[in-house]
């Protein structure tokens, strides 16, 4: 299970060998409690938005980790939605809270054609309450555009109108962190090799799969990804998020990481997270 990358160099494990250790011999660390407290506090600041939260979960995964911090959640549409609010964010901007069913929180920023009193955002918000909550997200994306109704009165046009304009993509939204890590391991020393794998990063398959395509709540390690040959020669430690939403997080990182390290901040990371979802 070892092999010579070229006749100076020192006996290095192989994937095999690695996978043995894994399986066999891993015994994950405890964090220290100032480590601990800042996932905490990192992750609740960050908790009010899912997508936020994600976010700032896969940065946090690289910075304790210095491997690549990824995170992912399966489009909202089919989420139901339970409680809109309007809050203003100045004169022109005001933000839009969308509580879905089973607890999640989705926000839009809204750029206002017009200005809109305290008053006039609370009358927009009940008025777009009594005609959306209990539909599924999709659906209310497409009521804001063509319902009738939301545009006889001037408050409640304005703010459709901002959200049908603002409104993010449909598709799954995904979050990396930590590419300068990978920028300088030797591994990706040949400038083309980390230009492959980044651009795999960047677009999210096949690496959103395998982090949501796992036993829920807890960390899986993946030893010498075959998926993509963008991705040979690295591993990934994962951890799926148990609930409705399919959503999951965990580091990307190369065959000779610390599996230890790396498998004891995903499942702290992820379990926090879990909690929020």
């Amino acid at each position: 299970m070892l092999h010579r990358g070229h006749a100076s160099s020192g006996r290095v494990p192989t994937a095999v060998g690695y996978t043995f250790h894994v399986r066999r011999e891993l015994d994950p660390i405890a964090l220290p409690g100032e480590v601990l407290h800042e996932i905490d506090e990192r992750l609740r600041r960050a908790s009010r938005d899912v997508e936020a939260l994600l976010a700032e979960a896969s940065r946090l995964l690289s910075e304790l980790t210095r491997q690549m911090g990824l995170a992912v959640a399966a489009a909202f549409e089919r989420e139901r939605l339970d409680q809109l609010e309007l809050e203003a964010l100045g004169p022109r901007r005001a933000l839009m809270v969308l509580g879905l069913r089973g607890g999640a929180v989705h926000t839009v920023v809204l750029p206002l054609e017009s200005e809109l009193s305290d008053e006039e955002l609370a009358e927009a918000a009940d008025a777009l309450r009594s005609r959306l909550v209990g539909l599924a997200l999709g659906h209310v994306r497409l009521r804001l555009a063509t319902d009738l109704e939301l545009v006889e009165d001037a408050a409640v046009r304005i703010v459709s109108r901002a959200a049908t304009a603002s409104w993010g993509h449909t598709e799954s939204a995904w979050f990396s962190a930590g590419a300068g890590e990978f920028a300088i391991q030797p591994e990706f020393a040949d400038r083309e090799r980390l230009g492959s794998l980044l651009r795999v990063v960047e677009n999210g398959p096949p690496l959103d799969r395998l982090m949501v395509d796992a036993v829920e709540g807890q960390a899986a390690v993946r030893v010498a990804l075959d998926q993509d040959r963008a991705l040979a020669g690295l591993s990934l430690v994962s951890f799926a998020l148990p609930g409705r939403q399919r959503a999951g997080l965990g580091v990307l990182g190369p065959l000779r990481m610390d599996y230890a390290r790396c498998v004891t901040v995903v499942d702290a990371v992820g379990a926090r997270v879990a909690e929020y979802l």
